[in-house]
């Protein structure tokens, strides 16, 4: 599973990700400080949506890949400390099989 932290996204990569989103509301989410992005296998993005929601005060969106049943990626959204410790703890957990 790989993880990266967008801080201070730009309009581009706002459009990208809103017009990827596959669940939730379709509105458009307010430019956040901050966005994790989590890609691996769909278990694993699965599990790892619910421990960011859990540990932090965050909202996760999966992103579609070329074909609408196709999730590839999450998306995490929210100020940049929540950000970190949802990655951090999606991190912490995975390296201790503590899915």
């Amino acid at each position: 599973m790989e993880c990266r932290i967008i801080k201070s996204p730009g309009e581009g990569t706002l459009a990208i990700l809103n017009r990827r989103k596959g669940s939730g509301p379709r509105a458009e989410l307010d430019a956040p400080d901050a966005i994790g992005l989590v890609q691996g296998k769909l278990i694993e993005m699965v599990c790892a949506a619910d421990i960011a929601e859990k540990a932090v005060g965050v909202t996760v969106e999966d992103i579609r890949g070329s074909c609408p049943q196709n999730m590839i990626m999450l998306a995490i959204f929210g100020d940049t400390a929540s950000v970190l410790a949802a990655i951090e703890e999606i991190k912490r957990r995975e390296k201790n099989k503590e899915w």
